[in-house]
């Protein structure tokens, strides 16, 4: 039977990806000079709209539900999924930091982009700070494809976790699609661990029969 995590009451901490699915990539290394993190400017609008967030995999996530938790298996798929994220609401969109309060109070709403070396736009992530439980959403995070496997989607992160500081959050917290296994691979090695499960949070949408996965960091 292939290894399982299991969260609930009693379950031992999350595992690493299962050994007998393809092997996670190495940790890609800092991205490094070749690109520059900063607060997202108006002009950013355009480019941060038109990243392609879409993703192929090998492997996703099988989710059960259990009367004190949950369990989840990594399992193949053959053929390999193919995720296009549809634009169901354009209000969702990112702003840019201008807007979103980039150059205002600590504690705001931010979206932060990568720059690669001629300055175009190679990822973002948008986040918010809520004050009430000193927790940090990472609402939506995307790299370029032919900017992936560098170090971008890392950087950004650590971005926000510095903004996190700032604000003085106590973790950051995030939520993915159970189908988006290499996703979830590379948020455990950002150190992210399994909090929380919710089995109808896609329904009604192009999504329905996927699950929403929410992981936590804490804020160091």
């Amino acid at each position: 039977m292939e290894p399982t995590t299991r969260i609930g009451a009693d379950a031992p901490a999350p595992l690493p990806a299962p050994a007998d699915t393809p092997a996670a990539p190495a940790p890609a290394p800092g991205p490094g000079p070749a690109y520059v993190f900063r607060v997202a400017r108006s002009e950013d609008d355009d480019a941060i709209g038109a990243v392609d967030g879409s993703f192929t995999t090998g492997t996703v996530f099988e989710v059960t539900a259990l009367e004190d938790g949950f369990a989840l298996r990594e399992v193949a798929v053959e053929p390999p999924l193919t995720k296009v994220f549809p634009d169901d609401d354009p209000e969702d969109d990112p702003e840019d930091g201008e807007d979103d309060g980039g150059d205002g109070d600590t504690g705001g709403p931010r979206v932060f982009v990568a720059a690669d070396a001629e300055g175009a736009v190679a990822g973002y992530a948008a986040v918010s700070y809520s004050a009430w439980n000193r927790r940090l959403v990472v609402e939506d995070i995307e790299v370029v494809p032919a900017h992936r496997g560098r170090g971008v989607g890392r950087g950004l992160m650590e971005r926000a976790a510095a903004y996190a500081r700032e604000c003085g959050a106590a973790h950051l917290w995030l939520e993915v699609s159970s189908v988006n296994a290499p996703a979830v691979r590379a948020y455990r090695r950002m150190g992210f661990t399994l909090c929380g499960l919710d089995t109808t949070l896609y329904d009604g949408t192009a999504s329905r029969g996927e699950f929403a996965l929410y992981m936590s960091m804490p804020c160091l």
